[in-house]
């Protein structure tokens, strides 16, 4: 008997080629679309890009083109707690927070998971580009074939339950095939743009998301280097490590965002050498393969950046320190720092 399983529909060309590949694999196909929030829902949100209304209708038309069912569940009230909410709260606190983790962790594949159980589907499945791979029954979270659209560092916080039964139908394809696949087959989403935005902000920016969300709180922009104030700011939520533009101050020579302290309320600039770092500490650890107290790694501090070779030292059950061979910008507090051994995601966790 064929296999069940459930696969969540963006209405996007990745997860409709997914989809795709599934049926032809001989799966019996449900795709499952969240609705996660409107326009309107709070006073900033904007017509959204993707997860809104009209990605259902995308979805469920794609999902019609294919012959699979398809059922829409509403999770817009659990979105704004678990995702949006702690989003505004990090800017508010001068942290840079990844919300695309905060997803994935709280909403995509704990609520995929929860449908499946619910329509008795043996696997889910995303259209994500990842590999996973299992030795001795254990399920290993690899990178994708093609290295420009790798995102297993997205997928880092998932558990052991979640990658046994996650399927990753797009994890040898690279984004160039998976387009020329949806153009061959005529689906619905062939031709749409894919958003390069946090899905619930869009094309106007997270500084006019947040804008009327938060009561904003004035304080001083600090020289790094001399400790002298340069000017005034309307509020760190407009502030993120490694910022350049957008400072309000004319120094004469380029100046970044090397430290926001929420205890002074205060943002600091200096020159881009000290926004360069070696050494960052980790917390909130997610390990999917564990590792002894210090130990060799490649480490990515961003989605789209190279790892970069590192030594990891555990300092407790929660925290570690990286130790980067060569220095690296701008690390900043709130995103995540994803451990790899060669292909192999061995675990991550938060700046602090």
């Amino acid at each position: 008997m064929a296999a069940n399983i459930v696969i969540g529909m963006s209405g996007g060309v990745d997860s409709s080629v997914a989809a795709f590949i599934l049926k032809q694999q001989g799966f019996n196909v449900e795709g499952i679309s969240f609705t996660l929030y409107e326009a309107g829902m709070l006073k900033a949100f904007p017509k959204a890009p993707c997860c809104s209304i009209e990605a259902m209708n995308d979805a469920a038309r794609t999902a019609e083109f294919l012959g699979i069912r398809h059922t829409i569940i509403d999770l817009r009230v659990v979105f704004i707690e678990k995702v949006i909410e702690p989003f505004i709260a990090s800017y508010s606190n001068g942290i840079t927070p990844n919300p695309c983790i905060l997803c994935n962790k709280h909403i995509k594949f704990p609520y995929l998971l929860k449908a499946a159980d619910e329509k008795k589907a043996d696997f889910i499945a995303t259209g994500h580009y990842a590999n996973i791979k299992k030795i001795e029954g254990l399920p290993l979270l690899m990178k994708a074939a093609d290295p420009k659209k790798d995102q297993s560092y997205v997928l880092y916080s998932l558990d052991y339950k979640t990658l046994n039964r996650l399927i990753l139908p797009l994890g040898k394809n690279t984004k160039d095939k998976t387009r020329e696949m949806a153009n061959n087959l005529n689906l619905p989403a062939a031709n749409r743009k894919e958003s390069q935005e946090i899905c619930f902000i869009g094309e106007m920016g997270y500084f006019s998301f947040i804008e009327g969300l938060i009561e904003p709180k004035a304080g001083h922009i600090i020289d790094a280097e001399s400790g002298n104030i340069l000017g005034d700011h309307k509020g760190i939520h407009l502030f993120t490590i490694g910022q350049r533009k957008r400072t309000g101050i004319a120094t004469g020579k380029p100046c970044y965002v090397t430290r926001i302290d929420i205890s002074e309320n205060a943002v600091y600039l200096g020159a881009k050498e000290m926004a360069m770092q070696r050494n960052v500490v980790v917390r909130d650890i997610n390990w999917l393969v564990p590792q002894e107290n210090v130990f060799n790694a490649t480490v990515k501090i961003r989605s789209m950046m190279k790892d970069e070779p590192a030594i990891i030292e555990i300092l407790d059950t929660n925290t570690v320190k990286i130790t980067f061979e060569k220095a690296q910008w701008a690390p900043a507090p709130g995103q995540s720092a994803v451990f790899y051994m060669g292909d192999v995601v061995i675990g991550g966790g938060i700046i602090i």
